[in-house]
């Protein structure tokens, strides 16, 4: 079965904001790499609107090539949009979700296929609620933001985590992998 990742970045203080850590030239690599290892990403209106902002770098270069790679994998990874408010997406490698989040991932999970990555904080909640969170990938940048959206906001119970390891980034972040301690690792 197909294993769902959420991965993430978030700073120091907890909180989940892309306009507020840096990602240099190795976390680009290494989320890259992330996502050829997987062939789906789920996202929710606010995330995948934000990762619009790779689309121009598919035929003008950002000038850097990190970038540029990391915009090719955005844009060949399949992206389910879980929205209230969108009607359609323009992205010909994104889609609408058509069922609710969980009748949508239990369906994803029992396809053949690469790894399942989650990138919003409400999806990663949602999942986290209803057990079908394999691996958390949470980036941690040394920033501190003083606010904004908490990761783990709207639980309904306490998670126990085991550690799996760490990543160290040249320019401090650090890459923490946990599952929940009840699942057996892939």
């Amino acid at each position: 079965m197909r294993k769902v990742i959420a991965a993430i970045n978030m700073s120091l203080d907890g909180f989940c904001d892309h306009n507020s850590v840096v990602a240099d030239d190795e976390i680009h690599s290494h989320y890259t790499n992330l996502l050829f290892g997987a062939d789906t990403i789920l996202y929710g209106r606010i995330t995948y609107q934000l990762m619009e902002y790779w689309r121009p770098f598919l035929t003008k270069s950002s000038g850097n090539r990190s970038m540029d790679e990391f915009a090719h994998a955005m844009d060949r990874i399949s992206k389910i949009v879980f929205s209230r408010t969108l009607n359609n997406v323009d992205w010909s490698s994104a889609r609408l979700a058509h069922r609710n989040i969980l009748d949508e991932v239990i369906a994803l999970k029992q396809q053949s296929g690469k790894d399942i990555l989650v990138g919003s904080p409400s999806l990663i909640v949602a999942l986290t609620n209803c057990d079908l969170i394999d691996e958390y990938q949470i980036c941690i940048h040394p920033v501190i933001v003083g606010g904004g959206l908490p990761l783990f906001m709207n639980l309904n119970r306490q998670i126990v985590l085991k550690h799996l390891k760490t990543k160290t980034f040249n320019g401090g972040a650090l890459l923490i992998y946990y599952k929940p301690e009840n699942r057996e690792q892939n």
